[in-house]
């Protein structure tokens, strides 16, 4: 058995497929393709990526993904360039799904104050608007502050406010 880079140029010679064709096929840039036939796996981006892209030529050529992506990691493991192993693949796809969690979290926690501030807000309004709505009807609103804190002109505001007001409830 050769070693791989040359297995694969041969395979994709045989069928008489351009570097071109793969890469329109499977959006793979040709210089990872290039890097693969030529065992340069250092130019490779690493991982469950470089397995991918072992996956995706093999496919595009109509071989054995299984098979060619073992004779990778084998070729990885003889030429010392090693292939990050799916643990750590694993790992980070953990971190982040518990990442998002937090973050949902975090969102559902400032909802959450959003909505009890809004409605301490409504209670407090409404509260006052009874106050307000109870001691207009008893008479004892308007003289809840004082004449000599309020100025003439808000005076006449307000009396008119007032009047608006005692004439929708009534």
């Amino acid at each position: 058995m050769g070693n791989f880079g040359d297995d694969l140029r041969k395979e994709r010679l045989s069928r008489g497929v351009a570097l071109e064709e793969i890469t329109a096929v499977t959006k793979i840039s040709q210089r990872h393709l290039m890097a693969l036939e030529q065992e340069r796996f250092r130019l490779l981006p690493g991982g469950i990526i470089s397995k991918g892209i072992v996956r995706g030529y093999a496919d595009a050529l109509g071989l054995d993904q299984h098979h060619w992506t073992e004779r990778f990691l084998r070729a990885c493991n003889e030429t010392g360039e090693l292939v990050d192993n799916d643990a750590n693949w694993t790992a980070f796809a953990s971190n982040v799904g518990k990442a998002r969690i937090v973050r949902h979290d975090a969102a559902e926690l400032r909802l959450r104050w959003a909505g009890a501030v809004l409605l301490a807000f409504v209670v407090i309004a409404a509260g006052w608007f009874a106050v307000r709505y109870f001691g207009i009807r008893a008479g004892w609103w308007p003289t809840l502050l004082p004449a000599q804190w309020v100025s003439p002109a808000f005076q006449s505001v307000w009396s008119q406010v007032h009047l608006l007001i005692k004439h929708l409830l009534a």
